[in-house]
């Protein structure tokens, strides 16, 4: 990884949460203005569908490290056989 790319994780990881939640929602309207604009068939540049949500991946791995969640996926209990 070259140090760009580590230096826009750690500014990332290094923001308040609240302006993190601020830039998540950003970026949610962002993605809706990007949907939106496809259906309607403006002119939109493919590539930005992928960086918008993985841009939003990233904060919101941020933003759940700071919390010290668990991961967001859990195991399902097992039934059993019946």
């Amino acid at each position: 990884m070259d140090n760009t790319a580590a230096a826009a994780k750690a500014a990332i990881r290094n923001r308040p949460t609240s302006e993190q939640r601020a830039e998540l929602l950003k970026l949610r309207k962002e993605q809706f203005s990007l949907r939106l604009q496809r259906v309607t068939g403006q002119v939109v540049k493919p590539d930005q569908f992928g960086k918008v949500r993985k841009r939003i991946a990233r904060l919101k791995t941020a933003i759940r490290a700071q919390a010290g969640a668990a991961p967001a996926v859990a195991a399902k209990p097992s039934r059993g056989k019946k």
